[in-house]
């Protein structure tokens, strides 16, 4: 996964105060399953993701992830940020592989470096990388509309 994705340190993204508030504008994320944990009113420190440039954050202890495409700040430092290592690289086809491998954590150890990144994937052409990722982005969105009309 290292030839596909490269990695940020988080330090400068880490929100400084806990007190969140729903009125305030940038969401503080964790790569848990509650992804959002609440909104700072912070205006530094922020991670300009976008749908253009989004990142995956990658929690490294536990290897839960999400796909980010908006500005965001986080909890902890016990994740890793993302991103394709170069512009023939589809994040979005990223995204679903990393989602794919069938790993589970054994012990308290930060696995992007020494696990994930190790591993041997092989991804298509460019083109195929697209089509494929647009195609599990719109899978996504129809799964969350329905889910949405069952609440």
């Amino acid at each position: 996964m290292g030839d596909l994705l490269q990695y940020e340190q988080p330090q400068k993204y880490i929100v400084v105060s806990s007190e969140y508030d729903d009125s305030f504008d940038t969401p503080v994320l964790t790569a848990g399953q509650s992804f959002v944990l609440g909104w700072t009113n912070e205006k530094t420190g922020i991670k300009k993701a976008n749908p253009e440039n989004p990142v995956i954050i990658f929690d490294d202890f536990v290897t839960s992830s999400h796909y980010v495409d908006f500005p965001f700040k986080i909890k902890s430092s016990a994740m890793k940020l993302l991103s394709s290592t170069n512009s023939t690289i589809d994040i979005d086809f990223s995204f679903n592989l990393l989602k794919q491998i069938n790993y589970i954590p054994i012990s308290h150890m930060r696995h992007w470096i020494s696990m994930f990144a190790q591993f041997n994937v092989y991804a298509p052409r460019t083109n195929e990388q697209i089509k494929i990722g647009q195609m599990f982005k719109k899978l996504d969105s129809l799964i969350t509309l329905h889910q949405r009309k069952l609440k």
